[in-house]
């Protein structure tokens, strides 16, 4: 069965960055599972790709039929990942499977998955979140507002993690990254 790995990280901390970089290195059979949102898509964002958008009551509905990995309500909107995204890769096909997710979903797959891997990235200072949140400009004040308020709920879950990489350099992010990723597909 191929590795189950779980980055979590507050918004504007980089991992979806991270993830993309590694990905497109090729050194290890990795699959990004792709989660389902309740939320808009964003400028440049392809269904399937970025996520699957939902409504709230398709979401509802599948979350009531079971087919979630794990799911939360995070920023006001509603975030998953089903069971589809993730089983097959991992079981028929021997991949490693990462899932971007927040902690609240962490919590729910390392229940439901005993053998994950968990990752939390963030930065050195909490005034950076804000800074690259702010750099993006896509979200609205008040989206910025509510994400760097659940960023301190998340901060202080991070020792719930296997291991923590800090990402005030995107390089030595990498670095920390790969060097706990290698020994996962040895």
């Amino acid at each position: 069965m191929g590795p189950l790995i779980i980055v979590s990280g507050p918004s504007g901390c980089g991992k979806t960055t991270l993830i993309r970089r590694l990905l497109e290195e090729g050194v290890w059979p990795l699959q990004l599972s792709v989660s389902v949102t309740t939320r808009k898509p964003r400028i440049n964002e392809e269904p399937g790709v970025a996520y699957h958008f939902r409504t709230v009551p398709e979401f509802l509905k599948e979350r009531d039929k079971g087919q979630f990995l794990e799911w939360a309500e995070v920023h006001g909107n509603y975030y998953g990942t089903l069971e589809q995204e993730v089983k097959p890769y991992r079981e028929l096909f021997r991949q490693g499977v990462v899932l971007d997710i927040d902690v609240q979903g962490a919590e729910q797959v390392r229940k439901r998955c005993p053998d994950a891997m968990s990752i939390f990235v963030r930065t050195s200072k909490f005034e950076t979140l804000e800074e690259r949140l702010r750099k993006r400009h896509t979200d609205p004040e008040e989206s910025i507002q509510k994400r760097l308020a659940n960023a301190r709920a998340e901060l202080a879950r991070a020792e719930e993690y296997d291991h923590q990489v800090i990402n005030d350099d995107l390089e030595v992010a990498l670095a920390s990254m790969r060097a706990i990723l290698g020994p996962l597909f040895k």
